[in-house]
């Protein structure tokens, strides 16, 4: 039996020119790859999807909780990156809700609540807001 505690493994596999499918231990796939290729994210999306579903699922419990299990969100981001830094110096995500059905300031206390979730637990958000450390190792057959 796996441990379920243990991490999941990823990683890319180079499938052509400037074409990888990232994979999981759990099964998973995304293919990535260039602009220029059709369906396949650039790694500078799948940093901004990562962004966003984490958003979205770092609010999930407060907003079922207030809305019910089947409300309908959608999260979506941008930002253009700087070429001269190869940088995203900017991400800005609009989480769209209808919360037609509560009052104003009913509202405004779920939007507070959510802000707050999203901030105290949305790893990926957290992690490019305080910056991290990225180290490569490169090993050879050689």
């Amino acid at each position: 039996m796996a441990d379920e505690n243990a991490p999941t493994d990823l990683w890319v596999e180079r499938t052509g020119t400037r074409r990888y499918t990232g994979k999981s231990s759990r099964g998973a796939e995304v293919l990535i790859g260039s602009e220029s290729v059709e369906g396949v994210f650039t790694p500078g999306e799948l940093l901004k999807i990562a962004l966003a579903a984490c958003s979205g699922m770092s609010s999930d419990t407060p907003l079922s909780r207030r809305l019910g299990d089947n409300y309908d969100a959608t999260v979506r981001v941008s930002g253009t990156a700087d070429r001269d830094n190869e940088t995203y110096p900017d991400l800005h995500e609009v989480l769209e809700l209808d919360l037609s059905e509560l009052d104003a300031d009913a509202q405004q206390r779920l939007l507070t609540v959510v802000e707050r979730a999203i901030d105290k637990v949305c790893t990926v958000g957290r992690t490019l807001k305080a910056g991290t450390k990225v180290s490569l190792d490169i090993v050879t057959d050689a």
